[in-house]
Formats: structure tokens, C-alpha cells, sequence
């Protein structure tokens, strides 16, 4: 096998009403999980995102909210979905900046207990664009030689996401084959939170990657600069994640 894996590597793609993390939902999840022996196994739900899909985006993905109406709710398929990636990394295209990021959210939502910052990520999509500047579907043709028929399904862009790294491995010998080089090379900027809110200076300091606080220490911000800064984010549109970060730093004082 070209990957060396000391645990499970589970590719995975999302479908969802939208792309706010905050307030869309997840309406199909599919897993492909690459065990170190080489072997696989494929699993994809349908997900009722107990509101109202966008006509654009089923547009896109082409699920409609009658296709969904009798679906499990992320509260019942998310269970199954912990269970399935508990113990693995991560790999997905894009994932970095949407898919983790809104999986994350739905496990704080329904109160599924599985933590996400123990996981390595590999972002395809990230290894591509440093290589090349492609989209998936371009990825797919490029590095397999095949159309990308199936775009836009939670199926069809996992297993598309395997093959292209698969054929990256190939391509780029540098990269190195285990989960721990693919995740640092294919991480475009570190952070403390998975939607990218919170990052880091050069002396590894949480800081603001937003706002009129850009730029300034999270705990300087919290505690001196601005004190209302925490509560004014707490009450806002932030994804749970972000809470949960900004949180453990205003304790940390404490």
C-alpha cells in the first residue's frame, strides 16, 4: 500500500443546505475508511436536515428536501458516524476550511461526544493547490485520467478524493507516506479552531485572524483591550468550536 498508516484514514464528504457552519446543516455524509492492512469499507447516509434545502443548493448536489423527508436526523446518524471514525484520521477535499468544520458543529449540536482536535487532517485540495491549482474535478482528471461523472455526491467526491491521493502519492515522492507528513504539508495555516477564527503568532500564541482585533492576542483582547470582545462573540454566529476555544482561553487567567 503507498500509505503508511499506523491507524484508520477515513475520507469523507459532506452535502449540505449551505455553507454557513453556523446554520446550514449536513443532508448526506459519505465514509470511505482506509485501514492500515489496505483494506476499505464504504458507508453513506442520507441526513434530514430538519430544514429546508435551498434550491441552489440542491442545484449543486442535486438532494431535494423529498428525498430527505424520511431520512434519520444528524442526532441518529451521527451516533453511527462517531462510531465509524472514532480512532481515525481524516482526509477529505476541501475539508480543512468546510467539511470538519461543519461535521464538528453538528457533533456540538446534538452533544456527540468524539473530539476532532485529536485527529491529523489531510486536505487533498490543499496538497493540489500547491501542486498544480485545480478543482476536484480537474484533480481527478488530472492525476487518475477520468471524468469526475459523479460530482457533487457525497459518494462520488469521497472516492474521487482516495484516488487523487492515491495518484498524488505517486507523483510526488516528497510528500512522504505517512498520515503526519501529508497533514503538514497539506495545512495552509494553523489554528485553534476549525473554523479558522482563532490562529497563531510565531511564538505560538492563540491570536484574532479576524475583526478589528485581527491580528492581536486573544487573552490580551479578553482581558485588558476589549472585555466585552468574548461576550459580543459568544452571543454571535460563531460555530460551538469557536466558543469552546475562546472559552478555554478566558479560563485560562482563572
Amino acid at each position: 500500500m503507498k500509505l503508511q498508516l499506523s491507524r484508520p484514514l477515513a475520507f469523507f464528504d459532506l452535502e449540505a443546505t449551505g455553507l454557513n457552519v453556523s446554520t446550514d446543516r449536513i443532508v448526506q455524509i459519505s465514509i470511505l475508511k482506509l485501514h492500515p492492512d489496505g483494506h476499505t469499507e464504504s458507508h453513506t447516509f442520507l441526513v434530514n436536515p430538519t430544514i429546508p434545502i435551498p434550491p441552489e443548493s440542491t442545484a449543486v448536489h442535486h438532494i431535494t428536501d423529498e428525498d430527505v423527508k424520511d431520512a434519520p436526523t444528524f442526532k441518529v446518524v451521527g451516533r453511527r458516524v462517531a462510531e465509524i471514525i472514532n480512532g481515525c484520521d481524516l482526509a477529505g477535499y476541501n475539508s480543512n476550511k468546510f467539511d470538519i468544520p461543519m461535521l464538528s458543529e453538528e457533533f456540538y449540536r446534538h452533544d456527540i461526544d468524539i473530539d476532532l482536535h485529536r485527529c491529523k487532517f489531510v486536505d487533498v485540495q490543499n496538497i493540489f493547490h500547491k501542486m498544480e491549482q485545480r478543482t476536484l474535478s480537474a484533480a481527478y482528471l488530472f492525476y487518475c485520467n477520468k471524468d469526475l461523472t459523479a460530482a457533487h455526491s457525497a459518494d462520488g467526491d469521497t472516492l474521487a478524493t482516495y484516488e487523487v491521493l492515491m495518484a498524488q502519492l505517486d507523483k510526488y515522492p516528497d510528500l512522504g507516506k505517512t498520515v503526519d507528513k501529508l497533514s503538514e504539508f497539506s495545512t495552509m495555516h494553523k489554528t485553534a479552531d476549525f473554523a479558522g477564527r482563532i490562529g497563531y503568532d510565531d511564538k505560538g500564541n492563540e491570536i484574532f485572524n479576524f475583526g478589528k482585533h485581527k491580528g492581536k492576542l486573544v487573552e490580551n483582547v479578553f482581558n485588558t483591550v476589549d472585555p466585552t470582545y468574548y461576550s459580543w462573540m459568544m452571543q454571535g454566529d460563531f460555530p460551538q468550536d469557536t466558543k469552546r476555544v475562546i472559552t478555554a482561553i478566558k479560563l485560562r487567567r482563572k
